[in-house]
Formats: C-alpha cells, sequence, structure tokens
C-alpha cells in the first residue's frame, strides 16, 4: 500500500465518520460528501446540529471529534447534474475509496452504487456501511435499537434491573472499525502503480452489516446455545459481577469504587494469604465452581473489607500483588490519566481555542509528526470550491452548481 490514499465517503452519523477518521489518523486524505442545505434546513449531517454550541450553525461539539482533519463538501446526489459531478471528481482525483453508511435502497437511486462509480475508476474500492447489509435494504440502523435487537441490552445492566445499553455507541464503532479493516484488506490485494501513486485492481465492493458486526461480538454468549443443558444456564444480565470467574466484581471503599477481578484458584490463594482476607478462604472455596455457589456470600465478605481502604489505598495493595484492580473513574478523571491524556488528538476550534478530544487507538507516524494535532472540523461544504477547481472547473462553472442547487 502506499502511504497518501485519497478516500471519497458519504457520511454521518458516526459508524462511516469513525472508520474516516482513522483514515485521517494514516495521513491520508478523507473528503466527506453531504447535502446543500435546501430552505434553510439542518443540511448535511444531523450530527452538525447536536451538542454545545460552537458559534456556528453547522458546527456543535458532538460533530467535532469523529471529523477533524476532513474535508468537506456538498453534492446533491438526487440530480443527475450531481451524480454526474461525483463520477467526475472520482476520476479526475483518482479517488482510490469511495464509502457511504446510506439506507441500501438509495444506492442505484443516488447513483453511488458499486457498478456505477466504478465506471470512474475500475480500480476503485466500494465500501457501504448499513443496518443489515444490502440484503434488507430498507432497514435503517440506529445503534441503541441494534443493541436491543442483537442482545445487547438483555445482556447488560444489574440482574432484576432493566436492560440498558453500553455507555457507549458500541455497534457503531464496531461497524466503523470493520470498514476499515476490509478496506484496508482489500488495498493488500491491489499492486501499486508505477506512480506509487494508486492502487491497481482489483476494485472491490464491501458491504459492512452493522448487524452482524455486532452478533460477530456475541463469542461468548451464543455458542452457549450449544452446550447448555437448558436456558435457564443461558447468560442474562449480571450487573458488575463476571458470569464465569468468580469473584469479580465492584466493591465499595470509603472513598469510591473499585472493581477487582481475580480470574483463577491461583490468584485467590494468594489473595485470602493476606492479612484481613484470611477469613475468605475455605476448603470449599478454593476452585472457581466452589465459589460460585457461594458467590453471594464472598461479594459482601469482600465488600466488608475494601470498606476499610481507600480506592488508592486498595488499588496499591492489590497491585501490589499483581492482580487485576482498578478504580471505578469518571469520565473526567480517565482524560487526566497519564496515557490517555499523552496522546489526545487536539485541535483548534474556529475561535483559536485549542481542545483535547481522544486518543487514537493506535499511535501512527502521521500523528506523532504532527503531535497529535489535526485542523478542525469541516464546515458543510467547506472545500467545495478547493476541490472544484482542483478537478478543473472555473469559477463560472462552479457559480452555475450553486445556481442550480447541485452544491
Amino acid at each position: 500500500m502506499t502511504d497518501r490514499k485519497t478516500i471519497l465517503s458519504l457520511e454521518q452519523a458516526l459508524a462511516l465518520p469513525f472508520a474516516t477518521q482513522r483514515m485521517v489518523q494514516l495521513g491520508w486524505r478523507v473528503i466527506r460528501i453531504e447535502s446543500p442545505a435546501e430552505d434553510g434546513e439542518n443540511a448535511g449531517d444531523p450530527n452538525r446540529y447536536i451538542g454545545a454550541d460552537l458559534g456556528h450553525h453547522d458546527l456543535h461539539s458532538y460533530y467535532i471529534a469523529p471529523n477533524v482533519g476532513k474535508e468537506a463538501i456538498t453534492i446533491n446526489l438526487k440530480k443527475k447534474e450531481g451524480q454526474e459531478l461525483l463520477k467526475n471528481i472520482i476520476k479526475e482525483l483518482k479517488v482510490d475509496v469511495f464509502m457511504c453508511n446510506t439506507l441500501p435502497k438509495r444506492y442505484k437511486q443516488l447513483g453511488i452504487d458499486f457498478e456505477t462509480l466504478k465506471q470512474s475508476n475500475p480500480d476503485l474500492i466500494w465500501c457501504g456501511i448499513s443496518a443489515m447489509g444490502p440484503d434488507y435494504p430498507d432497514r435503517a440502523g440506529y445503534d441503541p435499537a441494534l443493541q436491543a435487537l442483537l442482545g445487547y441490552t438483555f445482556l447488560t445492566g444489574e440482574t432484576n434491573g432493566k436492560p440498558v445499553p453500553c455507555g457507549i455507541p458500541i455497534i457503531d464503532l464496531k461497524a466503523g472499525d470493520e470498514a476499515f479493516t476490509q478496506v484496508l484488506i482489500a488495498m493488500m490485494k491491489q499492486t501499486p502503480s508505477p506512480s506509487g501513486r494508486a492502487g491497481v485492481g482489483p476494485g472491490a465492493e464491501i458491504h459492512i452489516s452493522m448487524a452482524q458486526c455486532a452478533a460477530s461480538w456475541l463469542i461468548t454468549a451464543l455458542p452457549q446455545l450449544a452446550f447448555v443443558k437448558s436456558d435457564n444456564e443461558l447468560f442474562t444480565r449480571a450487573g458488575n459481577e463476571h458470569r464465569s470467574f468468580i469473584p469479580c466484581n465492584v466493591y465499595p471503599t470509603k472513598d469510591g469504587m473499585v472493581y477487582l477481578a481475580i480470574g483463577n484458584d491461583i490468584q485467590w490463594t494468594k489473595f485470602t494469604a493476606q492479612k484481613g482476607f484470611e477469613k475468605l478462604g475455605s476448603e470449599s472455596r478454593k476452585t472457581n465452581a466452589g465459589r460460585f455457589k457461594e458467590k453471594e456470600n464472598i461479594y459482601v465478605e469482600i465488600g466488608e473489607q475494601t470498606k476499610r481502604y481507600t480506592t488508592k489505598e486498595f488499588v496499591d495493595f492489590c497491585l501490589s500483588l499483581n492482580m487485576a484492580v482498578a478504580p471505578v473513574n469518571t469520565v473526567k478523571q480517565v482524560a487526566e490519566l497519564e496515557f490517555v491524556n499523552k496522546y489526545m488528538i487536539k485541535t483548534n476550534l474556529p475561535e483559536g481555542k485549542e481542545v483535547k478530544l481522544s486518543p487514537p487507538s493506535h499511535n501512527t507516524d502521521f500523528l506523532e509528526k504532527n503531535n497529535f494535532s489535526l485542523k478542525c472540523s469541516p464546515r458543510l461544504g467547506e472545500q467545495n470550491e478547493i476541490v472544484l477547481k482542483e478537478i478543473g472547473m472555473n469559477k463560472t462553472q462552479i457559480n452555475s452548481l450553486k445556481e442550480n442547487g447541485i452544491i
């Protein structure tokens, strides 16, 4: 693969912007496509209008983090002229990858299907994210609803409480990561051109189903169906405890909560040999199977001891034993962790203020070279003229596109 790729992405919400954000972090050029404004509506990506107001109508806080370092253009793909413009951009910019997270039923309607776009570049890698893939062309994808559909909310929450979704849009993020991965795999199958620029054949058509992505992560739940003797043995909500390893749970301290994970019999023996915890040990609790039978009593007994410590004291005590322990941190406390804070991606808001966002999953050469700083997320259509001039259009032609509602 070459270092610099050009990605054209008809994107909104989070799943696809998260995928292309990973491409930005590699130093690739990502141009996002959105719909132009019509009749004063909130045009383009709905996420532009969610969260704290940053002083611009089309630039609110929820939109910022997944879109730093990108360019933005508008094209009205409902019009034939817009569809022709898209194909021209792909051809003239030698676009390597086209991506979208649009309802599959709209692919051909908008002229963004693989068969249409590969006419502009036979080596094009095409990737679409949708709720359930092209076999369900009308199905919309919304993370909490998919968490319910795929059993995530059923498995999350207190034992006798209501089903709840994960605290972050985990299916959106999984689908974005899968799209990123599959595009990379498709690129690996291509041969670099003599110029070292774009990949040469084969092109690829990739469909990412958010539902299938989510189901693939049920690797500790779905296989149970083949092995249990009755439905009573199947996983359900378990609060903070681990369903298989005892005792893994959250316990109170003098000033907060800690999570202690004891994952095997050796760790349990070491833990119950420590002063203050000897009474937890007994012959019946030496094995995980034995502890499972007495787990409720064990949780209470451990909690009675942890209340004697501050969070830091108990964490330090367990770390000295090489045990898996952690304070239950707030998001603000997470941001203060050295290994998180050190690698936070930064950007400057329009008024000049620098803000920290979130760290990448991997520190790329591009990010390190740029001190983990990326330009602010683009305004709606901010790079229209730049991109259109790049493909050879003059001011008169660009103004005509504006007047006719194409951009």
